[in-house]
């Protein structure tokens, strides 16, 4: 079967219709209120107002971090007035809970009183740094830049916990929890409840200071684990994220006087690495020992008050949390996420996504040759706002190495806010140039507008010049090209709606980027509708129905190459529990046959399938849960069963453990052909307090014949100032499958690493 849609000529004039309309309809379209005051009142009791913003008090007195905020300085400001989130919206708030902030000439002040009638409920199920395990919660969302867009989000549990993270995209965009910055959290039990003080320093939040006046936004909440209760300040509605910057309470600090410190790290390493190759003779694996001996280190420097220089050398990340293995079902590449804490400050800046996981800018192209690390001989990375602007400039170079030249890696990126508060337009630029004279050269254009409520509009154009791509069939404009148009309803109550359309050429070839195909067009659709019962039943919410489909076409031929449409049914309770039932349609068109382990290979042809699947996840406050998934499909012109268990257990707040199990069943009766996979991971996180922990994460696939642990143990003095030892090892679990047989041990690796930080 093949589909044939003469499309191309179409989609452009039809593109260039619609931003037409758009554009010439943006004076009068309608935009939601400002921020802060469609959810909740402009006055904000024991606040003083300053056009319209809520103006943070000054901290008068002295201020002991210990968690209890008992002090007269903090008796002298204001609770925040919280509304209940979920379970029930506006429902009267089950415990008392009261949340002040304020500041003095460095600092940030947060601090939480959380009354519990049943203090023993309390949920504290782990000590590890940023690893939220359903504990009780208390944290704060700041828009430091005011720019509706994005936020850093502190954190912090019963125990003391920290816990940091930035949000894009309004809230809808890439969550980055690998991100960290330097502040300081106490916190408290007593038979009256649970209390915590945060300390977050101005040079953290990166805000832009104009004659000692500071604009930004503000998201307050506590989290009730055994009764899922969030409760909030402003009253964000139940249809919107709970941390979106754009409807955030709008807040003044004045009088503050930023400092620009300068934090300096250097790292000291030592490690043994045991690996094994194959003997001149090709009859034995040998073994091979190195003692490496490492120094380097990395800068720090707030250059203004809202711009950051960082500098490294010999950049290492020996101490980063291993990549989780994924089983590919699919003829496309898998995507994993940065982990690198040096690529994190502001990392959302760099955003340039072009639907899905795919983007113009990846940045583990640096450093990174298949997974296995390439040395970074050094690089900077300055990042912040400039006037009107969101800026970010990225330059890294590495070595060389069997496969790869040296390389230089630049990426800059400008972003500024247009038409209303709510929308934005930038420009964005890569280079990847190899001494031995290769070149990768990209650039983007996005813009993205609310034109009416909570309705975005959004157009992104992106060109490469690969010098691989040139010499073979020279410069062509549109086939070196990406084009995606997009509009959509960001919020989750009654119709919601998606719509995207995305042209890329034959010749687009983003080599700092991430993409699955190339030389394609496809349409994306959703639309959906989200039920909010009112009373007192079972349900927090119901999503009766939720369309989604996709057709992508090879612009070669303009045959349809794959295509899928879905439809999902979710219900999610009051306590946190959900189930998940979608029914599903796929259509993939074969140019070349299809390979899977153990000598599967799908035939090139057309295939039409069905697929049916589910997932359940329980109630989240419990100290064990799990979800659990599973699926039954025509699987081309085979079958595929598979499930999914995902159970955690945190026996004590010391202790947490947690795995993964994934096994698909697949065959392919007419050819007698098949497969299996197991994919297990297991995970230990130990703490004995706030500073030292262990993280033992262990993961093996059969098809890959494969196993790895990896064990970190850590001693945190204080933030940037940490003692590592690493230990990580390769198990050849099929050792038989080449002749000679491969060593059980592939390779080892044991690592110590210190780094301090200096701060002046």
């Amino acid at each position: 079967m093949r589909v044939t849609l003469p499309i191309n000529e179409k989609f452009f004039s039809a593109t260039l219709h619609v931003v037409a309309v758009l554009v010439a309809g943006l004076e009068t379209a309608p935009l939601a209120p400002v921020r802060g005051q469609a959810t909740d009142p402009m006055n904000v009791p024991g606040y003083a107002l300053d056009d319209g913003r809520m103006v943070l008090p000054r901290i008068d007195g002295v201020i002991r971090l210990d968690g209890v905020s008992n002090e007269l300085a903090w008796q002298r400001i204001s609770p925040l007035p919280l509304t209940m989130h979920i379970p029930t919206f506006r429902a009267p708030l089950t415990e008392r809970s009261e949340i002040r902030i304020g500041h003095d000439d460095d600092y940030l002040y947060v601090s939480g009183r959380f009354f519990d009638t049943d203090p023993s409920g309390i949920r504290v199920s782990s000590m590890y740094r940023d690893r939220w395990s359903n504990d009780d919660n208390f944290g704060i969302m700041i828009d430091a830049f005011d720019d509706n867009d994005n936020g850093l989000w502190f954190w912090t549990t019963p125990a003391g916990v920290r816990g940091d993270a930035t949000v894009s995209g309004d809230g809808y965009g890439p969550m980055n929890g690998s991100w960290n910055t330097y502040w300081d959290v106490a916190a408290a039990q007593t038979d009256e409840g649970w209390f915590a003080e945060m300390r977050i320093p101005f040079s953290s939040l990166g805000f832009q200071a104009t004659g000692g006046r500071v604009e930004m936004g503000v998201i307050a909440y506590r989290y009730i684990a055994r009764k899922n209760e969030w409760q909030l300040f402003p009253a964000i509605p139940p249809e919107f994220t709970m941390l979106r910057p754009s409807l955030a309470r709008d807040a003044v600090l004045e009088g503050v006087q930023t400092h620009r410190p300068v934090y300096i790290t250097p790292y000291l390493l030592s490690g043994v690495d045991r690996t094994h190759q194959l003997s001149d003779a090709g009859d034995q694996f040998d073994s091979h020992s190195e003692v490496d001996y490492e120094i380097g280190g990395d800068l720090k420097y707030n250059v203004t008050n809202n711009t950051t220089l960082d500098l490294t050398v010999n950049t290492d990340f020996a101490q980063v949390e291993a990549d989780d293995y994924q089983v590919n079902l699919t003829r496309f590449p898998l995507f994993y996420p940065e982990k690198r804490q040096f690529f994190q400050e502001r990392s959302s800046t760099f955003y340039f996504l072009t639907g899905g996981a795919t983007r113009l800018f990846h940045s583990r192209r640096i450093g990174l040759d298949e997974g296995e690390p390439v040395r970074i001989i050094g690089g900077a990375r300055f990042v912040g706002r400039m006037g009107d602007w969101d800026v970010g400039v990225l330059d890294m170079q590495t070595t060389r190495t069997d496969r790869l030249p040296s390389e230089n890696f630049g990426v800059a990126r400008l972003r500024r806010r247009v038409i209303n508060q709510y929308s934005n337009a930038g420009a964005m630029l890569t280079s990847r140039l190899g001494d031995d004279g290769s070149y990768n050269l990209a650039y983007g254009l996005d813009a993205s507008v609310r034109y009416s409520g909570d309705d975005y509009f959004t157009v992104q154009w992106a060109q490469t010049f690969d010098d691989s791509a040139i010499a073979d069939s020279g410069f062509r404009f549109t086939q070196a090209a990406l084009l995606r148009v997009t509009a959509s309803r960001a919020r989750q109550r009654g119709f919601t709606y998606s719509f995207s359309g995305r042209y890329s050429g034959a010749d687009y070839r983003p080599e700092m980027g991430f993409v699955t195909r190339q030389n394609f067009t496809d349409l994306f659709y959703s639309i959906s509708y989200f039920h909010y019962p009112e009373g007192d039943g079972p349900f927090r919410r119901i999503d009766p129905f939720q369309l989604f489909g996709s057709v992508a076409l090879r612009n070669s031929d303009r045959t349809v190459e794959s295509a899928f449409v879905e439809h999902d049914f979710d219900l999610q309770w009051n306590t946190g529990a959900s189930l998940g039932l979608d029914l599903e349609l796929y259509y993939e068109d074969l140019r070349e046959p299809l390979s899977f382990p153990d000598g599967a290979e799908v035939p090139a042809g057309s295939y039409t399938f069905p697929r049916f699947e589910g997932d359940y996840n329980m109630a989240p406050g419990s100290l064990f849960r799990s979800s659990f998934g599973w699926g039954v499909q025509k699987f081309y012109d085979g079958w595929l069963a598979n499930i999914g268990l995902y159970p955690r257990w945190n026996p004590s707040r010391y202790l947490g453990l947690s795995a993964a199990y994934q096994f698909n069943l697949v065959r392919f009766p007419d050819r007698d052909q098949g497969f299996d996979s197991h994919l297990v991971r297991l995970r230990i996180e130990a703490a004995l307090n706030t500073k030292l922990s262990l993280n033992a994460f262990v993961q093996l696939s059969n098809t890959a014949d494969y196993a790895a642990a990896n064990v970190r143990i850590r001693y945190n003095f204080r933030e940037g100032s940490d003692l590592w030892l690493v230990y990580n090892e390769g198990l050849n679990l099929e050792r038989h499958r080449t002749n000679p047989p491969l060593p059980l041990s592939d390779s080892r690796a044991l690592i110590l690493k210190y780094t301090y930080t200096f701060a002046r």
